[in-house]
């Protein structure tokens, strides 16, 4: 059977942001710089530093100013994510100049993360991102429970699609598109991205998918032949959903590298150094390392 592959994909990591907001214990600052570091140092160009939140609601993400202020590379895109205008004027603080914002489809699960409906977080969110295209930010919008949601179930394909062309027409450059419970199969990521591929050809699609039910693997390989070839994934699995109960971590950027690379796709990330990033942070964390490809490579050194 002849698959449909690209010869590169780009792997936006989201390990110091996503991965690490749902962490039990705080991981110290001089860490996640560390973490962060050594990550670009095996290849990842593209990755969210941390989130302009508060830090009442999510207390790892307290050192988010200190974070951007040393974390900054210019040969890389540094996203930042940031939930509402105060959460921007932070932004705006700051030399950063890629934001993420973020919206469920699911109304339930918007009003559990951010007590608004989805309408009002779109109907708030497109001044904004209006504001950050005059001022030539790059923006990236994520889009949560875009196939399953815990308190909703399945998700409409026609209201995900809306959502994203909401957005498309706001201005955004990019739509990270997420399977934040980790339920969707394969089939279900390949018609959702061909039909977002086809109706968005101009904006930059980003597969997200979380591997609580071990399907990321095959959901990212049923999107690549959907012509997906942006995906986020976080070193080590880290992550989950403090809103999304039962939600593990995101698919482990070391298992979709080695798994790309095996088939011949490019992705520019060192393996050896991907194993280096998490050894930093592991130490600080509340649960093991999971991923295949760590975990064998634990066993033979």
């Amino acid at each position: 059977m002849m698959l449909n592959l690209p010869k590169k994909v780009t792997i936006i990591e989201v390990g110091p942001r996503d991965g690490l907001q749902n962490e039990k214990l705080f991981v110290p600052t001089n860490i996640k710089k560390q973490f962060i570091a050594s990550l670009r140092d095996a290849g990842l160009l593209e990755m969210e530093l941390t989130s302009f939140v508060s830090p009442k609601w999510v207390p790892q993400m307290g050192d988010a100013a200190e974070i951007v202020a040393d974390c900054l590379d210019e040969k890389a895109r540094n996203i930042v994510l940031a939930p509402n205008q105060k959460g921007i004027d932070r932004v705006y603080s700051t030399d950063c100049n890629a934001v993420a914002v973020f919206v469920g489809v699911s109304n339930s699960f918007n009003l559990k993360n951010i007590n608004k409906t989805t309408n009002d977080s779109v109907a708030e969110l497109k001044p904004i991102i209006q504001e950050l295209k005059e001022k030539n930010y790059f923006v990236r919008a994520c889009i949560s429970t875009s196939f399953y949601c815990p308190y909703e179930g399945k998700i409409s394909e026609n209201d995900t699609i809306a959502l994203c062309r909401e957005f498309v027409e706001a201005g955004v450059d990019e739509l990270s598109v997420a399977d934040t419970i980790g339920m969707a199969a394969p089939n279900e990521a390949y018609s959702l991205f061909s039909q977002l591929k086809a109706e968005f050809p101009g904006v930059l699609l980003t597969a997200h998918f979380h591997d609580t039910r071990k399907l990321g693997l095959a959901n990212i390989l049923a999107s690549l032949q959907a012509g997906i070839e942006r995906f986020d994934s976080s070193a080590g699995g880290l992550g989950g959903c403090p809103f999304a109960p039962g939600a593990s971590g995101n698919v482990a950027t070391e298992d979709v590298v080695y798994m790309l690379e095996r088939m011949g796709i490019e992705t520019g990330v060192n393996l050896d150094k991907m194993v280096d990033a998490i050894e930093i942070v592991r130490p600080h964390l509340s649960r093991p390392i999971e991923s295949g490809y760590y975990r064998l490579h634990a066993q033979t050194v």
